[in-house]
């Protein structure tokens, strides 16, 4: 009889060890989880606060056509796309998607058709999972 007894015991206590250590496994996930999460939300929030200073780089090289402004560009863009993030830029005639897009401007244009972009007003970036830090700003058919 009391070996019955001990054996239901250590079976009780099995299930709990099984259950406390599969609690315990799923703790786990939730904090790895969580602490992405948050590491995301914090590089976004970084990377938003210097967008403004990449767009004034861009505006410099575009009037002053600088190889040596060019290079600075291309090495931040690189390192931006090692931390998986790329830019956002259309270019006229692709279709307009409001995930990537932002229409601040309708107009027409000779050959592009309703919701085609006719230019790009100001660069996006996007997350390479897809998660956007800011959308294009684009100028849209209507």
């Amino acid at each position: 009889m009391r070996k019955k007894k001990d054996s239901k015991q250590i079976n009780n206590l099995k299930e709990q060890l099984a259950r406390a250590l599969a609690d315990y496994d799923n703790f786990q996930k939730r904090v790895a989880a969580r602490e992405e999460q948050q590491r995301f939300v914090i590089k976004a929030q970084v990377i938003g606060r210097l967008l403004p200073v990449f767009d004034m780089l861009y505006g410099a090289q575009e009037h002053l056509n600088d190889s040596g402004l060019a290079l600075t560009i291309k090495e931040l863009e690189d390192t931006l796309k090692a931390e998986g993030i790329e830019k956002i830029e259309p270019k006229a005639g692709e279709e307009f998607s409001e995930e990537l897009h932002e229409a601040t401007e309708v107009g027409k244009k000779e050959g592009l058709k309703e919701n085609q972009i006719i230019e790009c007003v100001m660069r996006g970036w996007k997350f390479i999972s897809g998660q956007v830090i800011r959308h294009a700003k684009v100028k849209v058919v209507r």
